[in-house]
């Protein structure tokens, strides 16, 4: 059947499991993932899309540490846009939408090709645990598997329950059950639990709609891709998606639902996705508004199913259908499935440590929805951490941990760990700090050096990755050390209304002015040689324009980045005794207790703790 002994078993194959899966058995450890259906590996649950706000910087990091993310979202994908260009780097992110059944298909396949990991369809029940370790899982046919580590990547499943209307009926995602045993476990185990929700929209049929009544959303002209590796290219050609509007007829529509929607008549108790809102809840909170955006996104290349995002619901089948087809274009639509809403079990991320092993039971670690987090990206990051991690510890070596000013994903674990969530958790730019330092073109350089010493990215990203620097830096070199004179310089600097220049200057000063463009350099005999000279592609001239026009705030953010690493290199020791700083508040008392946190630096983010706190803890540790 399988063997009975493991390093690493994976429990669920979402986008968290397979990330996990993939990175523990890459790094050399014997590996286990065990899904209830092995034909939805990888699935995508709700929107056929990868990356966005932030979530597309993730994409990039988790690529740039050697994880199958990028990979598969540009094997898969049928648009590419890189969001808003119209503001500074730190901003842009790279997004895809995606064919779902290729998206899955190509996961599998590739964990297949993955050496070290095994596969087994059926539910796991239970935990099999020892003096306070873990020592494999059981199944729900009575099977005990043992392991070093487990990984738990349940998702929605976790006594999940879906809403549609008046009717509710256990399961994790439409048309498939619950896993149950699990919280149970690890309640008895003195876990604390929670109840979270999201909802997904209706599903329809492509062939229903008129799209003449719609504004179309071409991608973009010259698309980029995600991952850094060349195994993959730029999608040559794209299909669009589409964009209409609700009206107060379908908000009149909706609402005569209100009493029956479980949201409204308290059924739900449990809160839902803030960033995501459902559609009755947006009706609800913003009454003001007579329109919401609606996008239409086709779900692959060949199939008709269109994924309807901006109308999440879980109101009864017949209004969902009623109110939809009052959508200028969907006047005659025919659904695929309605809409609802699913409600599951989670954990306070707060009993996690950084590396994400619960502090409870050792060599237990929790990755993606489990932790109280929405969406895609940050859970396969999670569950990347958590299989690295996972693998570090059966090979006795330090664990993998990234601080807030080298990752998105350093952010997103620093957040759930110090600060916990009570509403689905979702990353985006504003949460991070560094967000200058933390790029999507440079997550390449930020990350592969550090996952090739760790095992997991191979030797061809890192060269990659070395030549892109190098290239770079001299190309930053030659603006610095190469002079232009005024009549190439003056022509660029008239169309953009700056002062033009009366002797020649180094080209890197003329660079650095507002709104002079590389594309504009281009025109300059010196430049426009050396970049053919040296063969240099987009993501260098990308990485290099960037690098000079922002030279000044990357300083400045490496600067800050520095003084936040003095507090991070004072330690807390594990067994602390909060209780004999007296001059501590009760509540910071009860905060540091609680989360344990492994620095100053970690201490001085927990909600409840002062700068004062903090002065009390610097004068106690520096003696």
């Amino acid at each position: 059947m399988f063997d009975k002994e493991y390093d690493v078993i994976v429990v669920g194959a979402g986008h968290a499991g397979s990330e996990a899966a993939a990175a523990a058995a890459n790094m050399g450890s014997k590996t286990l993932l065990i899904t209830m259906n092995l034909q939805n590996i990888a699935q995508m649950s709700c929107n056929p899309a990868m990356g966005g706000i932030a979530k597309g910087q993730i994409v990039r990091e988790i690529d740039a540490l050697g994880g199958y993310s990028g990979i598969v979202s540009d094997k898969t994908a049928i648009q590419f846009k890189m969001l808003n260009k119209s503001k500074g780097p730190a901003m842009w992110s790279p997004r895809v939408q995606s064919d779902r059944m290729r998206f899955a298909e190509t996961w599998r396949l590739m964990l297949e090709q993955t050496p070290n990991l095994d596969f087994y369809q059926e539910m796991v029940s239970g935990l099999l645990v020892e003096n306070g370790k873990i020592k494999g899982v059981k199944t729900s046919l009575g099977i005990e598997v043992f392991a070093k580590t487990v990984v738990l990547t349940n998702g929605t499943f976790l006594n999940g329950l879906i809403h549609i209307g008046e009717k509710q009926f256990g399961g994790g995602r439409a048309g498939e059950k619950a896993s149950t045993g699990i919280t149970e476990d690890l309640v008895d185990f003195g876990f604390d639990s929670g109840r979270m929700k999201t909802g997904t929209p209706p599903r329809v049929d492509g062939r229903s709609l008129d799209y003449s009544k719609m504004n179309e959303e071409p991608g973009d002209v010259n698309p980029d891709k995600f991952s850094y590796s060349d195994v993959t290219s730029p999608l040559k050609e794209q299909r669009s998606c589409y964009m209409t509007y609700t009206n107060l007829d379908v908000h009149n529509l909706l609402r005569e639902g209100f009493d029956r929607s479980p949201m409204f008549n308290g059924r739900i108790k449990s809160i839902g996705p803030r960033y995501c809102p459902s559609i009755e809840d947006k009706i609800n909170r913003f009454a003001d508004k007579d329109r919401h955006q609606i996008f239409v996104e086709p779900e692959g290349w060949n199939t008709v199913e269109v994924y309807v995002n901006g109308f999440s619901t879980s109101l009864p089948e017949d209004i969902q259908f009623k109110a939809l087809r009052s959508v200028r274009g969907f006047e005659n639509v025919k659904f695929f499935r309605p809409g609802y809403a699913i409600e599951y079990d989670y954990f306070p991320p707060t009993q996690l440590k950084h590396t994400l092993e619960t502090k409870l039971i050792e060599g237990l670690y929790f990755a993606g929805q489990i932790n109280g987090t929405t969406g895609y990206e940050e859970a396969a990051s999670q569950g990347l951490m958590a299989g690295m991690n996972a693998s570090l510890k059966i090979q006795e070596k330090d664990p993998f941990i990234l601080k807030r000013n080298e990752a998105y994903i350093g952010v997103l674990i620093d957040d759930l760990i110090t600060k916990g969530t009570e509403e689905p958790y979702r990353m985006f730019t504003s949460r991070a700090e560094y967000r200058t330092l933390l790029r999507q073109d440079n997550a390449d350089l930020r990350l592969t050096p550090i996952s090739y010493e760790l095992g997991l990215a191979k030797e061809e990203r890192l060269r990659r990755m070395e030549k892109k620097r190098e290239q770079s830096e001299s190309f930053i070199h030659f603006f610095k050390e190469t002079s232009i004179k005024p009549e190439d310089a003056n022509p660029i600097l008239e169309e953009i209304n700056s002062s033009p220049m009366k002797q020649s200057d180094k080209m890197f000063k003329v660079f650095s002015r507002p709104n002079v463009t590389l594309e504009a350099l281009k025109n300059v005999p010196s430049v426009s040689n050396y970049i053919q000279e040296n063969k240099l592609d987009k993501e260098v001239l990308e990485l290099t324009e960037i690098e000079i026009k922002y030279a000044g705030y990357i300083e400045k953010e490496k600067n800050n980045a520095d003084k936040l690493s003095r507090l991070e290199g004072i330690r807390i020791p594990d067994n602390f005794d909060y209780d004999k700083l007296k001059s501590l508040s009760y509540e910071a008392k009860e905060k540091l207790k609680s989360i344990r946190p492994i620095s100053l630096s970690q201490a001085s983010r927990i909600s409840g703790v002062s700068p004062s706190d903090i002065s009390v803890m610097l004068v106690y540790m520096g003696r």
